[in-house]
């Protein structure tokens, strides 16, 4: 049985009360913030500030605390070993993401005081301290959730995202014509998705008044987006299958327009619809050849 909130954040408290090195507890992420709605998939994002990191470094016994473990992460210790250089000071600060066997997950954070008053990884989020033994951490501005919402595009910023997307379908389309699956999928995924969804962070601003987030990877779309522009962005999830693919391709393009003009006519920007037309012609040409 999943162990409840409460019964966690006890657990956490307990472990840092009896733990000399630990003098503070902090939580940060989406438990932290009133505003979310929680659920059984929220992690505890927990920080212990903590008197210096080796001992808990090279002895992790005292992580098998927490509960039953079934996977554990070391994300910093990962990267530095991915990158074969230190990215992180390990001294400094460390990071365990731990899922336990009742379906809890715990990313816990241990830094040192130093960087604690620093705030370098809480900066401009919503934190709430449970523990400070010594008085050490700082005090802790009220978030201010407005620094999260979509803001309301320049017009350069506009102009080059819109020219942006309908320029790079041309590497798209080429990848599908010479049968280059990974290459086609990765321009269309990356640089065309990433355009798309600056445009529909920009749409959902215009119609919330850019009084929202959509929140880390945009995972807030289907909440703000009216259903039927959800209904199509779902269509741009393509297999592997070439027809399908252009299918995608074609929605990302009607998606793209729809929503740019939208944005375009709220700010008073112009939409340049010969760069469109004019991709959307060499789309068709390109689907459309024999080779």
């Amino acid at each position: 049985m999943m162990r409840i909130e409460q019964e966690m954040l006890n657990l956490i408290m307990e472990i840092a009360e009896e733990d000399e090195r630990v003098r503070a507890v902090y939580i940060h992420g989406s438990r932290a913030n009133p505003k979310i709605e929680k659920d059984d998939y929220a992690d505890f994002d927990i920080a212990y500030v903590v008197t210096e990191t080796g001992s808990f470094i090279k002895d992790t016994a005292w992580i098998n605390s927490f509960g039953d473990i079934t996977f554990i992460f070391e994300g910093y210790q990962n990267q530095n070993k991915f990158f074969m250089r230190e990215v992180n000071d390990l001294s400094r600060r460390c990071v365990w993401s731990i899922l336990f066997k009742d379906g809890n997950q715990i990313d816990l954070m241990i830094e040192i005081i130093d960087e604690a008053m620093n705030c370098n990884q809480i900066k401009n989020k919503p934190i709430l301290i449970l523990l400070d033994k010594d008085g050490c951490l700082p005090e802790m501005l009220p978030h201010n959730e407005e620094d999260e919402y979509v803001k309301k595009p320049y017009e350069d910023e506009y102009t080059a995202c819109c020219t942006g997307f309908w320029w790079f379908l041309t590497n798209v389309a080429k990848g599908i014509a010479r049968d280059q699956l990974p290459y086609a999928k990765e321009q269309f995924y990356s640089i065309i998705l990433m355009t798309l969804n600056c445009m529909l962070n920009w749409y959902i601003g215009v119609q919330t008044d850019f009084s929202v987030s959509t929140g880390i990877n945009n995972k807030y779309y289907k909440k703000y987006l009216p259903v039927e522009v959800y209904d199509l962005y779902t269509k741009i999830y393509s297999d592997s299958d070439y027809a399908n693919f252009w299918n995608a391709v074609f929605s990302a393009c009607e998606l793209f327009s729809k929503t740019a003009c939208n944005v375009g006519d709220y700010c008073g920007y112009t939409y340049n619809e010969q760069e469109e037309n004019s991709m959307i012609n060499y789309l068709n040409e390109i689907k459309n050849r024999k080779i």
